[in-house]
């Protein structure tokens, strides 16, 4: 099994639903994880330190000293240091806010806010606090920063209602672990492989621009991010710093580990690129950036007169072409070209126009490919005009593709 070897820490909060986590316990040992309880003070009002650490065979932690005035602490940085995946279950609304604000007034918020590795949060409380505006935002704050939430469950409550706010089922858990795992195996993340991109870092842009046309309109297209959002996140999980440029969008930030910075405007995106370029050793280009924007943005809202409109427009700067002209011996560059038509000599002409090493195309042509899908269909055109073909499937599977074909030339140079 893929958690066969993993070491979870286990954080348990202050809920009626804390006994289930004795068997979620037991189901992770059984699976062949190692397991390191921390529990908040409130959670030992439901379950007792005794229990958990007898089934994780290891003392529960749950203050950073052990009281005995020997000096003895429990190293927050180093339980985060030491686990390949965090969670939290159940997850109080108390510790959720804990944790989307970064208060840290306990050694399992500490140890949280230490985590270099996943984290999950299995969120337990009554119907109305788990549909509250705060809890809401709380949740989508914590998802924002990469975080994974596997949602309550609708049942009956210990308050008596019905309704969401049931801790997920502990196998519910220990599922949704294992596919997160056997996702990243699948996608070919092994030590060799995790070796060539560690360390590395990589510059990626993504989503659309906004070129505005007047204080409350702007020129744009339909980028949604998601390619670009699974390029960062599969580079992160591949032990690269990660730098995201990205335009507007909808997405959570792919991964904590991500540095992301937003921008508007195709000038935006470029001066943004430009700042980090040179320190980059490898640079994806997947946003949708504006060839052009309006000349003379209006500085007051446009209003409707004339029957015809006229709309001078100017070219924006070229990111791709002005990096790719001062790329450096070992910085590695991939592009995107969405096309419509002559699709593979306009993506050879992109590639070698802008000094590019790879230049990843997409038809519009093809079912499921481009804008707004979860799924791509891609042809990468190298340097030497070699094509790879990579069949329908998810953007995140599609974005493994991309770092294994880099890490692959990385490995023969």
């Amino acid at each position: 099994m893929s958690i066969a070897g993993k070491r979870i820490l286990l954080g348990v909060t202050g809920s009626i639903s804390a006994y289930k986590s004795a068997l979620l316990v037991r189901l992770l040992i059984k699976a062949g994880a190692e397991i390191q309880v921390v529990m908040t003070e409130s959670a030992q009002a439901f379950i007792t330190p005794l229990t958990l650490a007898t089934l994780s065979k290891r003392p529960v932690v749950s203050t950073f000293t052990d009281n005995s005035g020997n000096g003895n602490w429990n190293n927050h940085v180093e339980l985060g240091l030491w686990a390949d995946a965090l969670i939290i279950a159940p997850a109080s609304a108390r510790t959720l806010a804990r944790c989307a604000t970064g208060l840290c007034d306990n050694l399992l918020s500490a140890v949280y806010l230490s985590a270099r590795c996943p984290v999950f949060f299995a969120p337990a409380m009554d119907v109305d606090m788990y549909h509250h505006p705060s809890t809401v935002e709380n949740l989508r704050r914590l998802e924002s920063f990469g975080n994974h939430i596997i949602r309550a469950e609708h049942g009956e409550l210990a308050s008596g209602l019905i309704g969401e706010g049931r801790l997920a089922e502990p196998e519910t858990i220990v599922q949704t672990l294992e596919k997160f795992w056997e996702e990243g195996e699948k996608a070919g993340k092994n030590d060799a492989f995790l070796s060539l991109l560690f360390n590395k870092r990589v510059l990626i842009t993504a989503g659309p621009t906004q070129e505005p046309l007047d204080p409350v309109r702007y020129i744009s297209n339909h980028s949604t991010g998601k390619m670009g959002y699974a390029i960062a996140r599969a580079f992160a999980k591949a032990g690269a710093h990660v730098t995201l440029v990205s335009g507007p969008t909808a997405l959570p930030l792919p991964d904590p580990a991500v540095k992301r910075i937003p921008v508007l405007s195709a000038q935006d995106m470029f001066l943004a690129t430009e700042a980090v370029f040179a320190q980059a050793d490898i640079v994806v280009l997947s946003a949708a950036v504006a060839d052009y924007t309006p000349a003379h943005p209006a500085s007051q809202k446009i209003k409707k007169k004339d029957a015809v409109f006229s709309l001078e427009l100017t070219k924006t700067t070229d990111i791709a072409a002005t990096l790719g002209s001062r790329k450096q011996p070992g910085q590695w560059m991939m592009g995107f070209a969405l096309e419509t038509e002559n699709e593979h000599a306009n993506a050879v002409k992109k590639l070698h126009s802008k000094n590019l090493d790879w230049i990843v195309l997409n038809s519009l042509r093809d079912a499921g490919a481009g804008f707004g899908h979860d799924t791509n269909k891609i042809t990468v055109i190298d340097k030497d005009e070699q094509s790879h073909e990579f069949a329908l499937k998810s953007k995140d599977e599609i974005a493994w593709d991309l770092v294994n074909l880099i890490a692959d030339t990385l490995k023969a140079r």
